[in-house]
């Protein structure tokens, strides 16, 4: 049983563990990926650089069960979608962030971060 639950404690991570929270970051692009496990949801989005390169961003969220709770489902997003993120950069450099904020078309906010987790507005 222990190596069972090591892959799920292992992946339930700590803000701070993971991510910069000096380094604020928006994300607008268009939904490639959606995954939506426990114990977080990851949304995946090609966004635009100011060079005009398109790079495939990834997105840490709350699990499926707390984004449920906002108010945020399954159904309200769908690949190609344009989505707005905010969040913090991994501290790897690599090309993920936090979601803190996420705007779905037609513009409504979700909180998409996990609670407790350490990070800005885990209280929320």
């Amino acid at each position: 049983m222990m190596l069972a639950l090591a892959g799920v404690v292992q992946a339930h991570h700590s803000f701070a563990a993971m991510y910069d929270g000096t380094k604020v970051v928006r994300l607008k692009g268009e939904l490639t990926k959606v995954e939506w496990t426990n114990p977080h949801s990851y949304f995946y989005l090609n966004v635009k650089g100011a060079d005009g390169k398109v790079v495939n961003w990834g997105a840490e969220g709350a699990n499926p069960s707390a984004l449920s709770r906002r108010g945020f489902k399954k159904g309200d997003i769908k690949i190609g979608d344009l989505i707005i993120i905010d969040g913090y950069v991994a501290k790897d450099g690599s090309k993920f962030i936090d979601a803190r904020r996420i705007t779905l078309p037609g513009g409504r906010v979700i909180f998409g971060g996990s609670q407790g987790d350490g990070g800005p507005g885990g209280a929320q």
